[in-house]
This record gives structure tokens, C-alpha cells and sequence, in this order.
């Protein structure tokens, strides 16, 4: 059986290799070569900031499977495969050929290496055919399928769309200097992004319905009408431009018939409470995290701080800031997502500190000090040095003054559903989690300077997810 195979493959590897950081390799090896030779639909939860080793008991089923399979993969894992892990295999006498690219791969290639946006191009032209899905980076699969259904329409769409159809290039002309009037006439708030309203489009998608044929990316955007899908303009009020951006609401709902009688291995940091959005109900659903660690982390969240919105929070901020990073001799990074007052931060923490603070530096000091956004962090930080400290000046909960956060969340009102807890505190805990993951490997500490940790009954389950942990009544420097 092709378990019994890839466990014992796996298990030879791991011996003659002489390193089990990850414990539950064989476990997963199994899992993973019972959904390929049934082609069920399985979930396997894992911890946080697992070791990234664990790809290895991936692997070593799909090595010793000869049915088809795609593996779906971003960058930074695809670079880790092709120069890391796939090395290690064939260091073994382990064979696992990779077909890359859009065209369909001949049979003596059962693996085909795609990244999000080419599942979604092969599916549509029909080339995926009836071939199994391993999806590793489950956490990221909504917001990276929701990409790679996006519509973008730049000027010189427009500008194609008039040679194509010289009969109603003045009607199409108006239709645009109307939307740029309403558009740039709107505050665009700190991300320069402006919604654009079904009210908006109609008289577009009007014209546009009683003309053909039309360029790309013009039938696209067509076909996504409903309200299942939202659009917003990025502005540039100093060239008076701006570029249109159409994406899905719900985009693994838009792709169930991708992942229906599909057998699909989806694999991800999620906690045992949280249910993934999925675009399938899966077969199968195992845990596979760490055991509860004996060290809890160290929390700094003193009571009576200042609220985000408060008028006084930025002069806050920086005080901590300034008491945190005192003394310390590993990395600090300070998360914070608004952008304005991230820029103040660093300016007013480099006037003190001098050139260890940096605005996302990817090449810190030793004793640096990195103030970014959580998206940047969680993209960067296993390319980066592991901190001593976190500072979380915000908690990561999304913006309504993001046009996609805010149409999600009006799509949870009309349904009368608790927007809050339903969608923003979820993605929010799943950050949190996935950002301090390092620290409790490095022995660090994290500081939450968001008043809302504990003046908000939420606050309890933001605690709950970073157990276990041990209060900080008071900084001491370290030695």
C-alpha cells in the first residue's frame, strides 16, 4: 500500500538525515498517501509556525504516487521545494518529476507545480482534467484565489475598448469622465482606494451588454456581475488616473466546481475552533499541533492603555515604544498597520535610537528595530533574523476603510450576521498567531500596546489564543 511505502521511505530519510524537529512527519505522510490513493478530501490542521521541515512528509507520497497531482504552491515555497527539499529526496533515490508551466504535462510528469493564478487559468481552458489538488499554504488559499480571480482594468483598456468599437467611443468616453469625476471627487483615505458602486457600474455594464465583441479584460469583467463580487479604484490624484479592481466576495464559493468530486489535500496553520473557508466540506479533518508548550510566552499588556482612535495614542505609543526597545540586544519588531502613524514611529524612534531603526528592512542590525505592517512581516519573516520582541501597537483587525474588507462585512449585515466575530476577529487571531509563532521558539516576548486588549470583552479570546502565557507586570532591561 502506498502507505506503508511512503512511511517507510520517510522513515529511512528522517535516520539517515538524523534530525526529527517536526514530530509529526510520519503521521502526515500517511495522511496524505491514504487521501491520494482514495482521493478523498482531507484537511490537516497544523500549529502555527511549524517547523517548515514538515513538507517533507508531503512529499514523499506524492515521490512514490503515479496517479496525476497538482501541487499548488506561492514563490517562497515553490524556491524552498526546487532548493531544498527536492535535493533531500533525491538524495534518497527519490524521484519527483515536476512539470512547470500553463501547457497540460505529459503523462511521464504526474506532478504538475502551479502557482494560485495558474489553477484558476488551467481550470477555466479545461486542462486540469480530474487531477488530485495538494494545496500546502492552506491559510493563504482564500485571499490568494481571491487574487487570482481578480479583474483590473488600466487606462489603456479603455483606450482599447474605444479602437474596438469606434461606433460608441463617444458614449464610452463620457461613461469614463463621469466614473473619473465621482471617483477622484471621493476621499481616498491613507491606501489612495476609492469603492465603486453597483450604481456606478450599471450604466456601463449596460452599454457594454449590447456590444461585442469586446477585448480582454472586458468579458471577464462582464461575467462578474452579482453581488458577489465587489469593485474599488486605486487613485492617483496627482496624475488624475486611476486604475479599476473587481474582485470575489467569496472566492472558493466561485470556484466550487474546482474543488467538487476533486480529491484535494489542503494542509494549515488554523485553530481546532476556526472552520477554513472552503469551496468543499471535507471527508476527513485531523489535528496535527504541537502539543501545549511548557514555556509560556511573556505578555507586556498593562492595564489602562490608550485606544487606538484616542487623540493622546500616538504620544502613548511611543513611550512604550521607547521603554521596550531600551536595552535590548536581539531584533525588535514593532507591527502596526496604519501607515501614517507607523512613519511618525520610526521617525521619532530613529531621532533616539539612530540607524538600528528601519521602515521594513529585510537586512536589520542585530539589535535593530523593524516597524512594518502585519502583512509585511508575515510575508518576510522566515527570510528574517527570529526576534527577541514583538511589539504589537495595534491588533491586526482589518480596516472598513478597505473597500474589500467593507464590502465583505456589508454582505454579513444584509444576512444579519455578527460581522465582527464571524469574519474580522477570526482573520485577526490567525495573524496574531502566525506572527508571534517565532517567539516562543526564540525564548521572546511579546507586548500588546492596543488598549482594546482588555477593554473589550473580545479581548479574552485574543488571550486565549496565545496560550499559554505569563504576564509581564514590569519591564526589565535585558542584560
Amino acid at each position: 500500500m502506498l502507505e506503508a511505502k511512503a512511511h517507510q521511505q520517510l522513515k529511512a530519510l528522517l535516520r539517515q538525515e538524523g534530525e526529527t524537529r517536526w514530530p509529526h512527519h510520519l503521521t502526515l505522510s500517511r495522511l496524505v498517501a491514504r487521501s491520494l490513493r482514495r482521493s478523498d478530501q482531507t484537511l490537516v490542521r497544523l500549529a502555527p509556525g511549524s517547523d517548515p521541515s514538515w513538507l517533507l512528509g508531503l512529499l514523499v507520497p506524492l515521490a512514490l504516487h503515479e496517479r496525476p497531482v497538482a501541487l499548488v504552491l506561492t514563490a517562497a515555497l515553490r524556491q524552498r521545494l526546487l532548493q531544498v527539499d527536492l535535493p533531500r529526496l533525491q538524495a534518497v533515490g527519490l524521484s519527483l518529476p515536476c512539470w512547470e508551466g500553463l501547457a497540460a504535462p505529459p503523462d511521464a510528469a504526474p506532478l504538475w507545480l502551479l502557482s494560485h493564478d495558474q489553477l484558476v487559468q488551467v481550470w477555466r481552458q479545461g486542462l486540469l482534467g480530474e487531477r488530485q489538488l495538494v494545496l500546502p499554504e492552506g491559510e493563504l488559499l482564500e485571499p490568494l484565489l481571491r487574487q487570482a480571480q481578480e479583474v483590473v482594468i488600466e487606462t489603456a483598456h479603455w483606450e482599447q475598448l474605444r479602437r474596438s468599437l469606434p461606433a460608441a467611443a463617444t458614449s464610452l468616453l463620457q461613461l469614463h469622465e463621469r466614473l473619473s469625476r465621482r471617483l477622484l471627487a471621493r476621499p481616498c483615505g491613507p491606501a489612495q482606494q476609492v469603492s465603486i458602486t453597483p450604481d456606478d457600474e450599471a450604466p456601463l455594464r449596460q452599454l457594454l451588454a449590447l456590444l461585442g465583441p469586446l477585448p480582454e479584460p472586458w468579458p471577464q469583467w462582464l461575467e462578474t456581475a452579482g453581488t458577489g463580487w465587489t469593485s474599488w479604484a486605486s487613485v492617483n490624484p496627482t496624475l488624475l488616473q486611476w486604475q479599476w479592481h473587481r474582485q470575489p466576495l467569496d472566492p472558493c464559493r466561485e470556484l466550487a466546481a474546482l474543488f467538487e468530486g476533486r480529491g484535494i489535500v489542503l494542509v494549515g496553520p488554523w485553530p481546532e475552533a476556526a472552520t477554513p473557508p472552503l469551496g468543499f466540506a471535507p471527508q476527513v479533518q485531523v489535528s496535527l499541533a504541537d502539543p501545549p508548550l511548557l514555556e509560556p510566552l511573556p505578555l507586556f499588556a498593562p492595564q489602562g492603555q490608550a485606544l487606538p482612535n484616542a487623540p493622546h495614542y500616538p504620544m502613548h505609543l511611543l513611550d512604550q515604544c521607547r521603554r521596550l526597545v531600551l536595552g535590548q540586544s536581539g531584533l525588535t519588531v514593532v507591527l502596526l498597520d496604519d501607515e501614517g502613524l507607523r512613519l511618525g514611529l520610526v521617525s521619532a524612534l530613529a531621532a533616539e535610537f539612530g540607524s538600528r531603526v528601519g521602515h521594513e528592512l529585510t537586512a536589520p542590525e542585530a539589535n535593530g528595530v523593524i516597524c512594518c505592517s502585519w502583512g509585511w512581516w508575515l510575508e518576510h519573516q522566515p527570510r528574517l533574523p527570529l526576534p527577541c520582541q514583538i511589539v504589537a501597537a495595534t491588533l491586526p483587525i482589518s480596516s472598513l476603510e478597505d473597500p474589500l474588507t467593507a464590502a465583505r462585512v456589508a454582505a454579513l449585515r444584509i444576512q444579519g450576521r455578527d460581522w465582527f466575530r464571524e469574519l474580522l476577529l477570526p482573520e485577526a487571531l490567525g495573524r496574531l498567531q502566525r506572527s508571534v509563532a517565532g517567539l516562543r521558539r526564540n525564548g521572546g516576548r511579546l507586548a500588546v500596546l492596543d488598549g482594546r486588549l482588555k477593554r473589550r470583552g473580545w479581548g479574552r479570546q485574543v488571550l486565549e489564543t496565545l496560550e499559554p502565557w505569563v504576564a509581564l507586570q514590569r519591564l526589565l532591561p535585558n542584560p
